[in-house]
């Protein structure tokens, strides 16, 4: 296991050791209700569901959801990936798309729409499994609306329902959030602990954040548990300082001077992310073949080509990703920690 990956894995074991719990408590702790919101109490086993979301498209939530996803299944964790976007980006940066158990979203809607057991893709790295989506979707959009006329509760709880059958599998569970499709980001939203924002410098991709807060309050009243985990800029250029201090300062006037903005920012490195996409690589994957490959000195001696991966900046990325992944462990096992007699019970049910 490389260096970057065990420094993952390490990050909650030492999170959890400052809070005074048990490293072996990794995961389920008590249920919580929020008694004042009279809401109900979140599912045993969806705490650790992450909802990656974002109104705007083009802000990164495909790219983190799949980065993040694929190094802490490296590092060891068990990781479920639910795409609910119609475009069904995900299995393009995972490498899968012409593969055939991608199904563009079929398993998923039937399970949406109709209440099927739901069916991931297993393996698609050690550790990782995919509900995938894709145009399908549509259709579970639609059946969603439908359902929503004569059951409100039940058509935002659809994917809750689902995912409690099979969240037992999993110490993380990421949700790819379509920018539109206001009925799958409610049902994506009702089956999450956390929400994760990306958002860019620019001001439109911000106007994003708005929306996210009415989605937010349109489930509040079934998963008052739902919090917020953090927002994280995404594609900042690393000279332009200035800006990203000016985006900063922005998302805390409009969310307020204690909003979780994380420390991490994901760089621009288009060459690496083009690259990443194109050979179906994640970021720390590609970092690992560019430091393998050989020197340039070594192939003009040995009068050899070679057509590896090349994008020098994929080493950058795959360090954001890692400072984003630990932090992203750090603040849910802190807010973990803060149960800790709780989930000393639970010490037995952990994995």
């Amino acid at each position: 296991m490389s260096n970057r990956l065990c420094h993952l894995q390490n990050a909650e074991k030492t999170n959890l050791q400052s809070a005074g719990v048990s490293p072996s408590v990794k995961l389920h702790i008590s249920e919580r209700i929020d008694k004042e919101q009279g809401g109900d109490a979140m599912a045993k086993g969806l705490e650790r569901v992450i909802a990656v979301v974002n109104g705007k498209g083009g802000v990164g939530k495909t790219t983190i959801t799949a980065n993040i996803g694929g190094m802490l299944a490296a590092s060891g964790y068990r990781v479920l990936l639910v795409d609910m976007d119609p475009q069904g980006n995900l299995a393009e940066e995972l490498g899968f798309t012409q593969s055939e158990a991608n199904d563009d979203g079929l398993a998923l809607a039937q399970t949406l729409a109709f209440g099927s057991d739901p069916q991931a893709i297993e393996g698609i790295r050690e550790n990782l499994d995919v509900l995938a989506g894709g145009p399908h979707l549509d259709m579970a959009a639609a059946g969603l609306t439908m359902k929503a006329q004569k059951d409100p509760k039940g058509a935002k709880t659809a994917l809750a329902a689902a995912l409690g059958q099979i969240c037992g599998n999993y110490d993380l569970i990421f949700i790819d959030c379509p920018p539109g499709q206001e009925t799958l980001q409610q049902a994506a939203l009702a089956a999450a602990r956390w929400a994760l924002i990306p958002v860019k410098t620019d001001a439109s991709s911000r106007k994003g954040l708005r929306d996210v807060a009415r989605r937010l309050d349109a489930v509040v009243d079934i998963n008052p548990d739902l919090d917020l985990l953090g927002v994280v800029l995404f594609g900042v250029n690393r000279s332009a300082r200035r800006v990203s201090d000016s985006a900063r300062d922005a998302i805390y006037r409009d969310l307020g001077a204690d909003a979780p903005v994380l420390s991490t920012a994901i760089r621009h490195a288009e060459a690496a992310a083009q690259e990443s996409r194109e050979r179906g690589m994640l970021s720390f994957e590609l970092e690992e073949a560019v430091l393998a490959a050989p020197k340039w000195w070594e192939l003009r001696r040995s009068d050899t080509q070679h057509d590896g991966p090349r994008s020098k900046s994929a080493v950058g990325l795959a360090e954001d990703f890692q400072a984003l992944g630990e932090e992203i462990i750090n603040r849910i096992t802190a807010s973990e920690g803060q149960g800790s007699g709780e989930a000393r019970t639970m010490a037995g049910g952990a994995r």
